[in-house]
C-alpha cells in the first residue's frame, strides 16, 4: 500500500499530520512548536533552548530519571532540538512502542519547570556556552549573524549569552512557556506504521486541556549590509572566514534552486570551490551552504586556511562566488539533482526522516508535499531557475567576517 497523508486538528488548534505506511517496520512521532530564538525578546535571549532543557527535567508524573529510563525500556532513538525557529522533540520506536514513546512526549511538553531544576540547569546552559566559545566557527557565526540582522530578532543566539542566561527567571521562562507552547502553535507529526485514529485519540487525551494562546511570530524583514569585520583570538592558529548574503525564504519556490545553487560552489566534494581551494592545498575547508528562513533566507561561504594565504583564498572565494551562475552547467546541474534527490529519497525511506520533514514544513507552511512532489521539484530545476535567482539574490550586498590568530 502506498504511503498516506492524514490530517487532523483538535478543538484546541493543535494539529495533527501523519505519513503512514502499513508496510514499514518502525514508527516515529515528533512535537514541533513554531518557537525559536527570533520569538524571544532580548532581555531573555535563548529561553527556547533552556526550555528544551527543562522540558527532560521531569513532569508531574514523572521525575527525570522516569523519562529516560522510560525511553530506554521501549528502545526509543529519541532527541530535541532548537533553533532560531523551531522546537522540537521526536522519538523513532518499534510500532508497538509508539503509544507510549508519544505518551512521554506529550507528557514532557508539559514540564514541571520547578526552580531548584531552573538554577541547576541554567549552570548546565552556562557551561554549554562556554564550550561553543571554545569554536572557532560558531564564534566568527554568531559575531557575523549579530551584525548581519542587527535590531531584527534572527540576531539573537539560539543558547542567548552568559548575560541574559544569568539574568534569566523561571518566572519569566513561564511566561514565554504559556504563550508559545500552546496548542496552536504545535503541529504533531507522525510517520511509518501508524494507525491514524487511534494516534489522533491519544493525542486528544493527552492534550485535550492544553491551551490555546493566538501567539503569532513577528515577521519584520530584516536588512542586509555590506560589512567587513575582522575578529582576533590568541588561542586560534588559522584563519576563519565567513561570508553571507540574503537567498530566499522557506516560502519561496526558488529554494530548490537556491539549494543546488550551494552545493554546486560549495559542497563537500565535487564543487567549485573544492577545486580551486582545497584540491590545489590553499584551503583547509571550503564550503557554501543555504540556509531557509521563515520570510528570509541566507546563503553563506566559509572557509578555513593558513593566515598567511587568506588574501589569496578570499580572492579566489570572491571569485568563483561573483562567477557562479555563469560557470555551472548543464551536467553540473544534471549531476547535482542527481545527488540531491538521492539523499532526500535516503532520508525518506525511514519513517523518523518522513517525521522530521513533514512536521518542519507543516510548521513553515501549514501544507503537505509528498516525497514525490519535493523530487519533482529538484528535478524540475533548469539552467534558467539558477540564472534567474541569481539575478534575484546577486549575493551582494555582503556581510563578511574573519577570525584570525590574536
Amino acid at each position: 500500500m502506498p504511503v498516506e497523508f492524514q490530517q487532523a486538528t483538535l478543538d484546541n488548534g493543535l494539529t495533527i499530520v501523519a505519513e503512514t505506511d502499513p508496510d514499514a517496520h518502525t514508527a516515529a512521532c515528533g512535537f514541533f512548536v513554531k518557537t525559536g530564538a527570533r520569538d524571544e525578546k532580548s532581555e531573555v535571549m535563548g529561553v527556547s533552548h533552556f526550555l528544551e532543557h527543562m522540558m527532560f527535567k521531569g513532569t508531574e508524573r514523572r521525575s527525570a530519571d522516569d523519562v529516560n529510563r522510560e525511553f530506554d525500556e521501549i528502545g526509543a532513538k529519541y532527541n530535541a532540538f532548537t533553533t532560531s525557529e523551531m522546537t522540537a522533540f521526536h522519538a523513532h520506536v518499534l510500532p508497538e512502542m509508539l503509544p507510549m514513546a508519544t505518551d512521554i512526549l506529550a507528557d514532557i511538553l508539559r514540564p514541571a519547570l520547578r526552580e531548584a531544576d531552573f538554577d541547576d540547569e541554567k549552570k548546565v546552559i552556562l557551561e554549554e556556552i562556554a564550550m561553543y566559545k571554545d569554536e572557532p566557527f560558531w564564534t566568527l557565526y554568531e559575531e557575523l549573524t549579530a551584525r548581519r540582522f542587527g535590531d531584527h530578532p534572527l540576531a539573537h543566539r539560539v543558547l542567548g549569552t552568559n548575560e541574559t542566561i544569568t539574568a534569566m527567571t523561571a518566572p519569566q521562562m513561564k511566561g514565554y512557556f504559556t504563550e508559545r507552547y500552546a496548542a496552536d502553535n504545535t503541529v504533531v507529526s507522525f510517520a511509518g506504521r501508524v494507525r491514524f485514529e487511534d494516534a489522533v485519540d491519544q493525542v486528544r487525551a493527552a492534550c485535550a486541556g492544553w491551551s490555546a494562546s493566538g501567539t503569532h511570530r513577528s515577521l519584520g524583514s530584516p536588512s542586509f549590509r555590506d560589512e567587513t569585520f575582522t575578529l582576533t583570538d590568541e588561542n586560534v592558529s588559522r584563519c576563519y572566514m565567513l561570508m553571507s548574503a540574503e537567498a530566499p525564504a522557506m516560502q519561496d519556490p526558488r529554494r530548490y534552486a537556491a539549494t543546488l545553487l550551494s552545493l554546486a560552489l560549495g559542497d563537500s566534494g565535487n564543487s567549485k570551490l573544492h577545486w580551486s581551494l582545497i584540491e590545489p592545498g590553499l584551503a583547509d575547508e571550503a564550503q557554501a551552504f543555504y540556509d531557509p528562513h521563515d520570510a528570509t533566507g541566507v546563503f553563506s561561504v566559509f572557509a578555513t586556511c593558513d593566515p598567511d594565504r587568506a588574501d589569496d583564498v578570499w580572492s579566489v572565494l570572491e571569485r568563483e562566488t561573483d562567477a557562479i551562475a555563469q560557470t555551472i552547467t548543464a551536467d553540473d546541474l544534471e549531476r547535482l539533482r542527481n545527488k540531491l534527490a538521492t539523499s532526500v529519497t535516503l532520508a525518506g525511506e525511514r519513517p523518523d526522516g518522513r517525521m522530521q520533514r513533514l512536521g518542519k514544513l507543516w510548521t513553515y507552511l501549514a501544507s503537505h508535499r509528498t516525497l514525490e512532489q519535493e523530487l519533482e521539484s529538484i528535478n524540475a530545476v533548469t539552467l534558467g531557475d539558477i540564472h534567474a535567482l541569481c539575478e534575484a539574490f546577486p549575493l551582494r550586498p555582503r556581510t563578511v567576517g574573519r577570525l584570525m590568530p590574536g
